[in-house]
């Protein structure tokens, strides 16, 4: 039987199969970033308003890089904020005071960081921006998912990646469930026109790595720091600089090992 070549049409331009496909029926041909993979946006975005908005209350602390880490196993915020309240003995009177502080505080810092975000002119990690020229040049469509606004998000975006690298940036705005839900990632999925077997997710965050799998994502993990053993991640690297950078072979690689052993029975 002759072999077609199926063309999309997408953002004013087609997309064929890739250049150097992964393998038959596990091709590569996106990747699903997180925010938080593209920049380290908890310790020098969040945080930092955490501490003007600690600040603005009266409060005479901060939260260091090491402290904010710690916090980050509790998926809210608010629950951080309390958390951090109660160890330093603030509005301990009862937990019903503790909490509306905590919900104060973190009205404050959401509305300082739309502003701030901006500002802190933050970085793309090591090896970011030659890992989206590389997958923009092969024809492999780039995806960013995020619990922020989209009044912060695409101009962010912008900053970390440059123009025309990304073709789709999906926030808060467009799901009804913010992460760990997979909704964002699903969303992506379907603003790019493919399915959860056609990508490879990228998170640099818990929630992140939950939602991705969750949506039936082989997932990249990027720590910042370190290379922990996480089970639920195809593979995790501090950035994606260094003496063996991340590129789009190495991507698909990963991509068509996971599913090597995760392809779906037929039925």
């Amino acid at each position: 039987m002759p072999i077609t070549q199926e063309k999309t049409w997408r953002a004013g331009r087609f997309w064929w199969d890739n250049a150097a496909p992964a393998e038959a029926g596990s091709q590569l041909r996106a990747v699903v970033f997180d925010l938080d993979a593209l920049t380290d946006i908890e310790c020098d975005g969040h945080r930092v308003a955490y501490n003007a908005a600690f600040a603005a209350h009266g409060l005479d602390f901060e939260w260091s890089v090491t402290r904010y880490r710690q916090l980050l196993a509790l998926i809210d915020e608010r629950q951080r904020v309390a958390a951090e309240l109660r160890k330093r003995c603030v509005a301990t009177e009862s937990d019903v005071l503790t909490a509306l502080l905590a919900d104060d505080i973190y009205t404050t810092k959401t509305m300082m960081f739309d502003e701030l975000v901006l500002e802190r002119d933050l970085a793309p990690r090591p090896g970011l921006v030659d890992l989206l020229v590389d997958a923009f040049a092969v024809g492999v469509q780039v995806a960013v998912v995020t619990n922020g606004q989209r009044s912060w998000a695409e101009p962010l975006v912008r900053q970390l990646a440059g123009e025309g690298l990304v073709e789709t940036v999906v926030t808060v705005d467009d799901v009804k469930k913010t992460m760990p839900d997979p909704d964002a990632h699903r969303h992506a999925l379907w603003e790019l026109g493919l399915s959860a077997e056609d990508a490879l997710a990228v998170s640099g965050s818990a929630s992140g790595l939950r939602a991705a799998n969750a949506a039936g994502l082989a997932t990249v993990v990027i720590t910042g720091e370190g290379t922990p053993d996480i089970p639920t991640a195809v593979a995790v690297r501090p950035d994606f600089g260094g003496s063996e950078p991340l590129r789009v072979a190495e991507c698909q690689r990963l991509h068509a090992s996971w599913w090597k052993t995760h392809k779906p029975t037929a039925a």
